[in-house]
């Protein structure tokens, strides 16, 4: 009669028990995002009720004042604050494992900036050409994640030459964007709005602009997870698995850049969320990029959702743009995690 070692008798029950508990805590995140969303069609200067919410859009779009606030000004606004908080969250997170920093965001290491300032040249310089505001942006964005890239390295990427070669390249890239808002101050308004980061004003165009990035980079992000999770491991222990690099970290630095510049293209240079939700998503579900990924992106739907929400409501009627909230929530969070390192 044989006696099993009770060590490996445990581990399928550990296995099954952590999956477990991702599934439990992706259901939670769902839920939160399902209530951010309910909340930012809900709250604001007219109260509708979700009995009311579910009526109007079982109906249509009707002529009352209730239906029109819901079908063309919060129903859109919600579902491009989702799917922004899904392309930072998803793009922090990507940014994180191939750069192997966590501080890595696309607002702190200027990938942003780069979105930002080729968007800004376009919303000022040639303001007809709106609808080539995120293939620019995208094109912006890429470029500084090259040009850091090519900063930072030195025999290879080491987490604080990329923080340092960010911040640089932001800065520099900052300083063209306040030059073209000064040259030309008198169309500087909406420009203003959108350094910040906000969804005021944002319809189903809006949406239609960037529905379709984020649909084909969550896909290629979650393609990516099984070469994040070995890129995590180190670059030489990804060699030896028959991972090329130096190839997958461009490719999915451009997949990070795609879901960025998309979302600063909509709603301009909207700060942490990138740093912040893959954290939060890091803390509960661990660094299995299959569970950290759906994590993420779920997360960044609550955040942002709740953020717009309460930017709307705290000094009703008159609304915040939900960058001030967010650099609210993510300042502190930014020093925590340099105290914890």
């Amino acid at each position: 009669m044989s006696i099993k070692n009770p060590e490996y008798t445990a581990q399928p029950y550990r296995r099954c028990g952590r999956g477990m508990w991702r599934v439990l805590i992706l259901l939670v995140l769902a839920g939160l995002a399902v209530v951010g969303m309910v909340l930012s069609l809900t709250k604001g200067t007219v109260y509708i009720s979700a009995a009311e919410i579910g009526e109007i859009l079982q109906s249509g779009v009707g002529l009352d004042i209730k239906s029109q606030i819901i079908w063309n000004i919060r129903l859109p606004r919600t579902l491009v604050g989702a799917l922004v908080g899904v392309n930072l969250a998803l793009a922090g997170a990507i940014l994180q494992g191939v750069m192997k920093n966590p501080l890595a965001d696309p607002h702190i290491i200027g990938i942003s900036s780069g979105a930002g300032l080729a968007g800004i040249v376009i919303l000022i310089l040639f303001p007809k050409l709106e609808y080539l505001v995120t293939p620019v942006a995208f094109i912006g964005a890429m470029g500084a994640a090259m040009l850091i890239y090519i900063l930072a390295w030195k025999g290879g990427i080491q987490p604080i030459r990329i923080i340092l070669a960010g911040v640089a390249v932001s800065t520099f890239l900052g300083a063209g964007i306040f030059g073209l808002m000064i040259f030309y101050s008198d169309r500087v308004h909406g420009a203003l709005i959108w350094m910040i980061g906000g969804l005021s004003a944002r319809s189903w165009p809006h949406l239609n602009i960037i529905l379709p990035y984020t649909m084909v980079g969550s896909i290629l992000a979650y393609l990516g997870a099984k070469r994040l999770n070995i890129m995590m491991l180190g670059d030489e222990i990804a060699r030896s698995l028959g991972v090329h690099v130096e190839r997958t970290r461009l490719a999915l630095t451009a997949v990070a850049a795609l879901l960025a510049a998309s979302a600063v293209s909509v709603v301009g240079l909207l700060g942490f969320v990138g740093l912040i939700v893959p954290h939060a998503a890091r803390m509960l579900v661990g660094s299995d990029y299959r569970f950290l990924l759906p994590a993420s992106a779920l997360l960044g739907i609550g955040i942002v959702t709740l953020s717009d929400t309460l930017a709307r409501i705290i000094f009703s009627p008159v609304e915040l743009p939900v960058g001030i909230i967010m650099a609210l929530l993510g300042a502190p969070f930014f020093l925590f995690l340099l105290r914890r390192a």
